[in-house]
């Protein structure tokens, strides 16, 4: 089997954009950093980050039904607000576009169907890269998950690799960090010195149903539940939340990843249908079934394998409500919970500071797949390039 491209020994330092969809899918997320060296060695230097927000007709167009017509469509559309958000980040960091080096986009998924989800183990992310090299005038390294499922892997998380490269303690190696990230999906990566030692996996469900739920209690007006105000009007209803937590999702050991198939519109729709006279309820039962769903995950497969963690060190549209945020620190005590930001790093922008890190890795020839995250047979280089 062919090997990957062995990583240059020595890299100058590079400039580098990352963009995506962001958690809410909501606006496109962009980060200017500085990245030196890779592998083992890399460095990340935040420089700038933007979000450029969405119309909400896009917004209800992306989580809306598809057909190959508006994914068509879509995808250049995307390309475009895409590109839109590079060029504004470029411009806020002050430098020169012909400086940057590249740039890294993850795009909008739009499917997600690992292997215990489907016969034939497949990804899509839209947002087209032609588009956001023509209008930048920079080389794109797009479809990041792709590589990592033709190779057995599940596609996802990709954020681990960031905790390990950026955010382990290098000056503890034997210390032990988690991140937790809740985006629209929760994501925890528990990370070390060896990358081969990394435990990561999706906990399940983090602003995914939330937000969906709040659109429908507000009629469009909120996308998200703003600072905790909506679910906290309410009381969880026990019986569902056991319903919920019974997903079988939740059940399966890791690798695993998890998208809008299992915890997307279908969910909210069934969650709507069971108590439509009751929506602070639903909000209510919902944001309990992301601590739940995440504290089970933690206590199966985190506590046990690692039981002097520094910290959980969280990221993410979800650390903006602090109600969740509350309850994830009773239920995850006495390890600590602590927002990303204490470690010097913006959380809002880690994300697209990832794709950024991900784009280098890939010019660089450094593989950036975590196997134990992903069930990969191998470690590959991720992406592909657009000139």
């Amino acid at each position: 089997m062919r090997p990957a491209t062995p990583p240059s020994p020595s890299l100058p330092p590079r400039l580098c954009v990352g963009v995506l969809s962001g958690t809410s899918v909501d606006a496109a997320d962009a980060a200017l950093c500085r990245v030196d060296g890779t592998g083992a060695d890399v460095k990340l230097q935040l420089l700038a980050h933007v979000s450029h927000p969405f119309t909400p007709d896009l917004v209800a167009r992306v989580l809306g039904p598809q057909d190959a017509r508006s994914l068509c469509a879509l995808n250049f559309e995307l390309g475009e607000r895409f590109a839109e958000a590079v060029l504004a980040v470029i411009a806020r960091a002050g430098v020169k576009r012909e400086d940057v080096h590249v740039v890294g986009s993850h795009g909008q998924t739009m499917a997600h169907l690992p292997s215990d989800l489907s016969a034939i183990a497949s990804t899509l992310q839209i947002g087209e890269a032609a588009v956001i090299a023509e209008r930048t005038g920079l080389p794109v390294v797009s479809d990041f998950r792709t590589r990592d499922m033709a190779v057995g892997g599940q596609g996802a998380p990709l954020v681990p690799y960031l905790d390990w490269a950026v955010f382990r303690n290098r000056e503890r190696p034997d210390v032990t960090r988690a991140f937790l990230n809740l985006g629209g999906i929760a994501n925890i990566s528990v990370v070390g010195e060896n990358v081969d030692d990394t435990l990561a996996f999706d906990t399940g469900p983090a602003n995914m149903v939330l937000d969906g739920l709040a659109r429908r209690v507000t009629q469009g007006q909120l996308a998200c539940d703003r600072d905790g105000s909506l679910s906290s009007r309410g009381q969880v209803i026990p019986a569902l939340l056991e319903e919920l937590l019974a997903h079988p999702f939740l059940a399966r050991p890791p690798p695993r990843s998890a998208g809008r198939e299992g915890f997307g519109e279908p969910l909210v729709d069934r969650l709507w249908a069971a108590a439509p006279e009751r929506p602070h309820d639903l909000m209510a039962t919902a944001r309990a079934f992301t601590v739940e769903a995440t504290a089970r995950a933690f206590d199966t497969w985190v506590r046990p394998r690692f039981p002097r963690l520094e910290a959980v060190y969280v990221s993410g549209g979800g650390t903006r409500n602090p109600v969740l945020m509350a309850d994830l620190r009773a239920r995850l005590a006495p390890v600590p919970l602590e927002r990303l930001d204490v470690l010097g790093f913006p959380e809002e922008a880690k994300e697209a500071a990832l794709f950024a890190l991900l784009a280098a890795e890939h010019r660089a020839g450094t593989p950036a797949n975590v196997r134990p995250a992903t069930g990969a047979g191998r470690r590959v280089v991720l992406g592909k390039l657009t000139p």
